[in-house]
């Protein structure tokens, strides 16, 4: 900002040098040309400073990204094995209940068959 109203400062320096001597023009010539790649300098400067800056965040932003995205399906894994092992846990428990509901009706068959043979 300092360095812009500088350059103004010297534009109308320039600007009212007109009765000056041709050194005296020269001179202040040279001084704003200086001062405007100065001006040049920064500019481009600050603007690289953004880029790198803007960079620097959308490779963070990236990152960040990808660490939820590894996150999710770390997770994901995680729940389909707790998942499978709990079907896993309820099918044994079925087949249990089945097999002892077949046993039980098989031994009342049998007590029925082996009270209707005594009589």
């Amino acid at each position: 900002m300092k360095q812009i109203a500088t350059f103004a400062f010297a534009i109308a320096a320039v600007a009212s040098l007109g009765a000056c001597s041709k050194n005296a023009q020269d001179q202040s010539a040279e001084a704003a040309n200086a001062i405007g790649a100065d001006l040049g300098a920064t500019t481009r400067n600050a603007v690289d400073d953004v880029q790198a800056a803007t960079d620097q965040a959308l490779d963070r932003a990236g990152s960040a990204m990808d660490n939820a995205g590894d996150k999710l399906k770390a997770g994901s894994e995680k729940a389909d094995k707790s998942l499978d092992q709990h079907l896993d846990k309820a099918g044994d428990a079925i087949r249990n209940g089945a097999d002892r509901a077949r046993d039980a009706t098989g031994n009342a068959l049998k007590d029925a068959g082996n009270t209707i043979d005594k009589h």
